[in-house]
């Protein structure tokens, strides 16, 4: 089978960038709105694109006295827009770490029958402490047991997802008979960190399981990945690096016995395109200018680092000291890790690196067939399936996307023109997953 291009759309507050909802555009409180993410999602099923990713991290963030740093329930807001869409793949993000089995199974799988067979669950382990002392938790977990709960929490959610069969609801009136309790299957789990009796008293999907996405980057993330992602979100700035974590995952998962070729790898990307490079430009400096002193460039990649903005000359490459991973860094190690391979490979200047990276993604500024050309160099290298979009302000720069990048892509024939099915599975070339009940039979 032919290799298809795919989109994802990350889909936060205002936008990505700090400075996204100074936009005079823009409602200050359209985050809360319906109608602000309707618009994002009407915007990229009309581009074709497969799905809509919604990140999360359930804790108020310290930020907030200068932007929107806030967010609705995922999962309510992509079952309120399975109403409005009729394609577009819906992707909440939820922690394993912050929520029990037998409801987020429950509540992910209702998602998948509400919207038709289109959902994704992007899965987390959580490094925010602060949002663990929401759940009461005192105390995270360490990253390893993060992952080894992740792991046993993924495999329990894929036995209740099966545990109703194809066939087992029968739906004869006239006998009165509903199902067969023969095809429908306890579970009965008596894990490490889990114990669920089972089975879900939702019926099986339409696309045979919701589609597990995973966003991590970390050594350990890999791990995880390659065991049971179908989709990653990942973060690279090299196409040399992209092309080497794509050549681990693929290579853990055979060794897994997975089918390498069934995982879909979608680095973050914010396309900054206007109809001419100068015009885009512009509109990445106009983004930047509006930054407060507080939140300017420099000072927000060293905090993102993790060091004093002090040790940062902006004509200068990034100090040796710093290109090396923290001990005990609390944040996203891939997101770190990526950049300081690339910074160190690369030797560009701060400055330099400010024009190409965005809170831990890279940034493409330039007309439409400039960032089609990107686009289409990774993913004709192997290294990609595509793309995870993130707009750096919501809902312009996806329009912009959509309306400049993808007539590009479609006339060069290596994206879709219109949708060939409706299931998030579908739209990936993912096939069907067999129910691990009926295998054992």
């Amino acid at each position: 089978m032919s290799r298809s291009l795919h989109f994802f759309v990350n889909v936060g507050s205002a936008g990505y960038h700090s400075a996204a909802w100074l936009d005079p555009e823009l409602d200050p409180s359209a985050f809360v709105t319906l109608d602000h993410y309707r618009r994002a999602a009407e915007t990229a099923e009309r581009g074709k694109l497969d799905a809509l990713l919604f990140p999360d991290i359930p804790v108020q963030h310290p930020g907030i006295g200068r932007g929107p740093a806030a967010s609705l329930d995922p999962v309510l807001l992509t079952s309120a827009l399975a109403v409005s869409t009729t394609r577009i793949g819906l992707i909440p993000t939820v922690s394993s770490t912050l929520n029990l089995p037998y409801n987020l199974a429950r509540r992910i799988l209702s998602l998948d029958h509400v919207s038709g067979g289109r959902a994704g669950w992007n899965v987390v382990t959580t490094f925010e402490p602060n949002a663990a002392k929401n759940f009461g938790i005192d105390h995270l977990p360490e990253r390893d047991e993060r992952y080894r709960r992740a792991a046993e929490y993924v495999e329990l959610l894929e036995r209740l997802w099966d545990s109703w069969e194809y066939g087992a609801l029968i739906g004869d009136q006239e006998n009165a008979r509903f199902a067969d309790p023969d095809l429908v299957h306890a579970v009965e789990h008596r894990g490490e960190f889990y114990s669920v009796a089972g089975p879900l008293n939702v019926t099986r999907s339409p696309q045979g399981r919701p589609v597990l996405v995973q966003a991590g980057s970390s050594s350990r993330g890999r791990e995880f990945a390659a065991a049971h992602a179908e989709a990653i979100y990942a973060t690279q700035f090299g196409l040399d690096a992209s092309g080497e974590f794509s050549t681990e995952i693929r290579s853990k998962a055979a060794a897994l016995g997975r089918d390498p070729d069934q995982i879909r790898i979608l680095p973050g990307l914010v396309p900054i395109v206007a109809e001419t490079e100068h015009a885009a430009r512009e509109k990445f400096d106009e983004l930047q200018a509006r930054l407060r002193p507080e939140s300017a460039p420099v000072r927000r990649l060293a905090s993102w680092l993790g060091f004093p903005d002090e040790e940062f000359d902006l004509d200068s490459p990034l100090p040796a000291h710093v290109l090396d991973l923290p001990s005990g860094r609390v944040g996203p190690q891939g997101f770190f890790t990526s950049l300081a391979d690339y910074a160190a490979l690369t030797g560009h200047t701060v400055r330099h690196l400010l024009t190409e990276f965005l809170g831990g993604h890279r940034v493409v500024i330039g007309d439409p067939v400039q960032v089609a050309d990107h686009i289409e160099t990774w993913w004709r290298s192997g290294s990609v399936d595509g793309f995870t979009i993130i707009p750096a302000v919501l809902p312009r720069s996806l329009e912009d996307f959509v309306d400049l990048v993808v007539p590009v892509l479609q006339e060069r024939g290596i994206f879709r023109s219109e949708y060939g099915g409706v299931t998030l599975r579908h739209h990936l070339d993912l096939r069907e997953p067999a129910n691990s009940f009926a295998s054992q039979r």
